[in-house]
């Protein structure tokens, strides 16, 4: 169409240059236009409204442990699909997928390092790995790990990240929450400091385990927290919910949280709870 042609050939156009993909981010909760490297200096944090995006474990990890203390345990245990299992997706094609998308061998990473001087193992769970589902691996490394912070006198600290059991391992995903709970229970027996920091989501079986059993429960901002998610529960009562619901300020009003910490803050405040209690 010549109406909106430039009529003065003497003014020349520039040309546009292509702004790479991936660059910017929309906050999901303020709706905010964010670029992507301001967000990753602000630990992945939106500067408008103080949105938690989900993040990698490696931000926590640099975030927590003291630079050059971390030895990683527990990195060759892989899970496997010993039931076969095909639904929609094939089990075994889902495990390879993830272990590619990753770059692990399941769905959390543990080390023993130095946060503020001070010795713990840490474990951080990877929603990105099948969602952060916990099945025989994921209970496996979670179990040893309490061992491990027993054998060495040291405060653990979890983060937690899963939509829940693993569902492609059947009735031995469920066995998982027994299995946790049992070494979580002989290590707080021994007067073991163990701490849970509920990130967003952290539901299902997880919820309804290790992720809250801890001595102090710390939990992010606006992370969702329970077993069932809320459009289930709204159609078992039949009734709405709170906007609120299942997240981090509404289970610190009914005091299934002890703190909601920002992620800035974390280091700083696991570092004065160990020094009080450790």
């Amino acid at each position: 169409m010549a109406w909106f042609k430039r009529k003065d050939k003497k003014i020349k156009e520039l040309n546009k240059k292509s702004i790479p993909d991936g660059l910017w981010n929309k906050c999901p909760s303020c709706k905010e236009i964010i670029y992507k490297p301001e967000i990753e200096k602000n630990l992945s944090v939106c500067h408008h409204c103080d949105h938690h995006f989900r993040v990698h474990p490696s931000v926590y990890l640099d975030l927590l442990i003291d630079n050059g203390t971390a030895k990683r345990y527990y990195k060759n245990l892989s899970s496997i699909d010993f039931l076969n299992f095909t639904a929609n997706k094939n089990y075994k094609d889902q495990i390879q997928k993830a272990k590619i998308k990753t770059g692990e061998n399941d769905a959390i990473q543990v080390y023993h390092g130095k946060l503020n001087g001070e010795d713990i193992i840490l474990g951080i769970m990877n929603f990105q790995f099948i969602g952060g589902s916990m099945g025989s691996v994921v209970g496996e490394i979670v179990s040893r790990s309490f061992i491990l912070a027993n054998d060495k006198n040291m405060p653990f600290i979890l983060i937690c990240s899963s939509g829940g059991a693993r569902m492609q391992e059947g009735a031995i995903s469920l066995m998982q929450l027994a299995k946790t709970t049992t070494q979580l229970a002989k290590f707080s027996q021994n007067k073991g400091l163990y701490i849970p920091v509920l990130t967003d989501p952290t539901t299902g079986g997880v919820s309804a385990s290790y992720g809250m059993l801890g001595d102090i429960i710390i939990a992010e901002p606006g992370a969702l927290i329970g077993f069932a998610g809320p459009r289930v529960i709204k159609q078992t009562i039949g009734q709405e919910l709170p906007d609120v619901f299942q997240r981090s300020e509404f289970l610190l009003k009914k005091g299934f949280v002890d703190c909601i910490v920002d992620r800035k803050n974390m280091k700083e405040t696991l570092s004065t709870i160990i020094s009080l209690l450790a």
